[in-house]
């Protein structure tokens, strides 16, 4: 049996939703029973701005795999984004 995890971190960004773009400024990150992926636990991102309502949040439900194949392709990205100094 697991405990749900969940981390809440501050972001600036945009998400799209049913209604077009708009401004993110939070996500939700946890490790729970997921409702549409079949594993008995996914890590789950939730992008939101509370702000606006619940029409504006962008979810994901990842398998550990594919979460840890996300995590390591950002890291990638940004790594050589930097070394190509584009990052400032």
């Amino acid at each position: 049996m697991c405990t749900m995890i969940v981390k809440k971190v501050t972001v600036e960004g945009s998400g799209k939703g049913t209604e077009g773009w708009f401004h993110l400024d939070q996500a939700n990150v946890s490790y729970d029973h997921p409702f549409h992926i079949e594993d008995e636990h996914a890590l789950n991102i939730d992008f939101v701005n509370e702000a606006l309502g619940p029409g504006a949040r962008v979810a994901v439900e990842l398998n550990e795999q594919a979460a840890r194949a996300l995590v390591g392709a950002i890291l990638e990205v940004l790594e050589e984004a930097e070394s190509g100094g584009h990052l400032v």
